[in-house]
Order: structure tokens, then C-alpha cells, then sequence
């Protein structure tokens, strides 16, 4: 909210400057008028401009950069992420990310399969969690695999393996 405040603050300040200079005649005559004011006059234009500066080098870039950090980490590429997803994505760049390809998690893995152009439904991820994957595995087995690489079984478990797989199915392919 003081960001928003702050915001509407800077842009009236700067529209009443633009304001001022247009009635004076142009920034020449404004700069003129300036000179023939009182003393005290001169001071409370050199304290607004001043201001002005301020918010907007240092004011304004601060809130918006401050005032996004709170949304910064639920969303992904446009989409929110669930609490159980958010842990999922760190899950994912813990354990998944040194062999996978998944733009939502910064992660550029080239052993195992690319995540974004695979889109897998949850189902299939947390089965290749719960199993791994194998080349060559006998005829049946849950062990196929989708990609060059072998994938070891359970590097995460339970809870921590639905996280991760709701949050590939989730973002695979869509950022």
C-alpha cells in the first residue's frame, strides 16, 4: 500500500513540474521566473525538485522492487504454484536438476530427458521417481526409460515425490 502511495506521490509531483514549467512558458522562462523569486522561493523549488529526484531514482525503484518479492517465488512463468508445488520446484532443483531439462526450474540437465518438450502427466513422473529407470529393462517392468541416461529409484520419497511430480506436470512445457 505505502508503495502504491508512493507511486501516485511521484507521478502528481512530477505532472505539477511539467505543469509549472508549461505556464512559465518553456523551461527557459521557468528557469528565469526561478531566478527573480524570493530566496525562500528559490529554496522550496530546489527542495521539490530534489524530492523529485530522489523518488524517482531511489523511492520508486525500491518499492517495486521490494513490493514483488513476496509474489516473486509463488509464481512460475505466469502460473501459481500451490504451497505443496513451491516446495516441489525445490525439491526439483535439489535432487532433479544436475540431469534434467526444466526451464520453470532453471535447470539445463542434459543427461535425462527435457522435461519441457516431454510435458509428462503426474502419474508418469512419480512413477520414474518411485522406480528410476534402467536401459534396457526386462519386458514390463516400470523401469523404462524415456531418455539415454539411468535414473536411480526413490531419490525422493513419499510426500516429497508427489510434490515434485504436481510440479513438473505442472510447468513442463508451459514457460
Amino acid at each position: 500500500m505505502l508503495a502504491t502511495v508512493v507511486f501516485i506521490a511521484f507521478w502528481v509531483l512530477l505532472a505539477l513540474a511539467l505543469f509549472y514549467v508549461a505556464i512559465r512558458g518553456g523551461l527557459a522562462s521557468a528557469l528565469q521566473s526561478s531566478q527573480t523569486q524570493s530566496r525562500s522561493g528559490r529554496r522550496v523549488i530546489a527542495v521539490f525538485f530534489v524530492f523529485l529526484y530522489v523518488g524517482f531514482g531511489v523511492v520508486i525503484p525500491y518499492a517495486f522492487l521490494r513490493g514483488n518479492k513476496a509474489n516473486a517465488s509463488s509464481h512460475v512463468g505466469g502460473i501459481k504454484l500451490t504451497p505443496d508445488e513451491k516446495e516441489g520446484r525445490y525439491l526439483f532443483g535439489q535432487n532433479c536438476a544436475a540431469c534434467h531439462t526444466l526451464s520453470a526450474a532453471n535447470a539445463v540437465g542434459k543427461v535425462g530427458p527435457n522435461l519441457d518438450s516431454l510435458k509428462p502427466p503426474v502419474g508418469l513422473v512419480l512413477n520414474t521417481i518411485n522406480y528410476g529407470c534402467v536401459q534396457s529393462p526386462p519386458q514390463g517392468s516400470p523401469q523404462a526409460c524415456l531418455g539415454q541416461g539411468t535414473m536411480p529409484a526413490q531419490l525422493v520419497e513419499g510426500k516429497q515425490a508427489q510434490q515434485v511430480a504436481k510440479f513438473v506436470a505442472k510447468v513442463a512445457g508451459n514457460e
